[in-house]
């Protein structure tokens, strides 16, 4: 999730076009969403081995519904976005992360399927703190929604797009940290074990934490040092993550 600014230049607002991109954003991109969204499913229920879980639902719903609406809103918006996000260019510095990120959240919800629908090591979250964490991860996924909408170099890789006219911005959640993506994604890491009802799914969270704090520091170092503008912002904006803490 590459952040960025308001460009200085006029010319930098140019919208580059990638072959593919457009507003269904592709079959194959349509594909992959839908695979993703039964996928989270399949985990969640095949591991719990039964249906019959509210919160599971609740939880698949949340996620289906913010984040269906986000990709139909920025593909509107910046269909070359959408092109990104799904194949990004070249460059990208921390290529590692992204699959490991994939596998953690594939522990996780299987974790979580099978302490709360088989052998209950764990699930003794009670009901009403299971909802506050639901409404943590809808709020997560809504800033990571509002993160994406504001920022056409959303890109699922830490890389410099040179290749899309990258410039820098500040608009929406950027005008109070530099990192907002991440931030919500911590706040959906964290609160998605609490949801689900498994105290040992928070187990392969942490790992997930640790390497989003990691890629922030990475890739705001090498924001820093190669994209024009952004020590500039960086000294507006103060904080990566949490305002007045880092």
């Amino acid at each position: 999730m590459i952040n960025t600014l308001h460009p200085e230049l006029p010319q930098q607002r140019q919208r580059v076009s990638h072959p593919g991109s457009g507003p269904l954003f592709g079959f194959m991109g349509k594909l992959r969403v839908a695979i993703a969204l039964l996928g989270t499913a399949a985990v969640l229920f095949v591991a719990a081995g039964r249906l019959d879980l509210p919160m599971f639902w609740a939880f698949w719903l949340t996620l289906c519904s913010i984040g269906g609406a986000t990709l139909v809103l920025v593909n509107r918006k910046s269909p070359d976005l959408m092109q990104e996000r799904f194949r990004p260019g070249a460059g990208a510095r921390d290529p590692k992360t992204r699959p490991l990120l994939v596998l953690i959240i594939f522990v996780q919800w299987s974790v979580a399927g099978l302490d709360v629908g088989r052998y209950h090591w764990s699930d003794i979250i009670p009901f009403g703190v299971q909802i506050a964490a639901l409404l943590v991860v809808a709020c997560g996924m809504a800033g990571w929604g509002w993160a994406m909408l504001s920022n056409r170099f959303f890109s699922s890789e830490v890389r410099i797009q040179s290749d899309r006219g990258h410039y820098v911005e500040s608009g929406g959640p950027y005008r109070f940290v530099r990192h907002p993506g991440y931030a919500s994604a911590l706040l959906l890491f964290a609160a998605s074990p609490v949801a689900l009802g498994s105290l040992w799914a928070i187990v392969p969270t942490l790992g997930a934490l640790a390497m989003f704090i990691r890629r922030t520091a990475m890739e705001d170092g090498m924001l820093r040092a190669e994209l024009p503008g952004y020590a500039q912002y960086a000294e507006r904006v103060r904080f990566r993550l949490l305002s007045g803490v880092w």
